[in-house]
């Protein structure tokens, strides 16, 4: 095991039903950032996202994905888990019948086994609910049965509170949330990595439109197009997007590859 800590992907090449859509992924993401995954539809943004956290239907072509030196693609999606990396999806799924208090208790001990023993356990939510600025009534409901879009989205992030892992994949967090939700998301994110549990979690925060970092600060920004990372800056490359949008990094991304393929020729 090497003891370079980071999420790294190295030259990933990812298939799905044999189609390749990821075509040689590098991406680092440091303990205590915040990297920015930005790209139109189709760009392979939640291909990269399930591929990491071990989603079978992704086909893994060549290349390698790692956690702090601990190689994921050879573990199974729950081993995963147990080596730090946590994975917020587009579309959280209802749990009629089963309280967000068990489902929590039942994630940690998951994860984490040999951990906290009921009132520690009871005494960590508890002060995650007030980190959060969350209602305790929260525990008493079906895990996201009748929730709202930003009730969803805050509770993943409970739930992140509760894990505390090494990195955090957040896969559209904002999609189909209006402004008040994602404030109170980006709230919330915010104040997990002002917490000293939180400040050294490394994020890939995946995302279609720009909005959401108004709320969460990158510390680095990547464009990725056709499977392809084309552009890597800082947070200003988001105000980028905003201005000219996908077309405009495109247009600029072929004229550089023409003008280096003429300069070979």
């Amino acid at each position: 095991m090497s003891s370079t800590r980071g999420l790294i992907a190295r030259d990933l090449r990812v298939a799905v039903e044999n189609k390749e859509i990821l075509k040689g992924i590098d991406l680092t993401v440091e303990p205590g950032r915040v990297h920015a995954l930005m790209g139109p539809n189709g760009s392979g943004k939640s291909t990269l996202a399930f591929t990491l956290a071990g989603h079978p239907g992704y086909q893994v072509l060549s290349g390698s994905a790692s956690l702090d030196g601990e190689e994921l693609l050879e573990l199974p999606p729950d081993k995963r888990a147990k080596a730090g990396l946590f994975l917020s999806f587009q579309y959280p799924a209802a749990i009629p019948g089963v309280s967000v208090a068990n489902f929590l208790r039942t994630a940690r001990m998951a994860v984490r086994p040999e951990d906290l023993n009921p009132a520690k356990f009871r005494k960590l939510v508890f002060d995650k609910l007030d980190t959060l600025d969350m209602d305790p009534a929260f525990l008493g409901r079906y895990v996201n049965d009748g929730f709202s879009g930003g009730e969803k989205k805050r509770l993943e992030m409970l739930q992140m509170a509760i894990l505390a892992p090494k990195y955090a994949v957040l896969d559209e967090t904002d999609s189909g949330l209006d402004v008040d939700a994602l404030q109170s998301v980006g709230r919330s994110v915010n104040a997990l990595r002002e917490s000293d549990e939180g400040k050294d979690i490394g994020f890939l925060l995946i995302t279609h439109y720009p909005r959401i970092l108004k709320y969460v600060p990158a510390d680095v920004v990547h464009i990725l197009i056709d499977g392809r990372i084309v552009k890597t800056g800082g947070p200003e490359l988001a105000n980028e997007i905003e201005r000219d949008g996908y077309d405009g990094v495109r247009a600029s991304t072929s004229s550089a590859e023409a003008e280096a393929a003429a300069a070979r020729a």
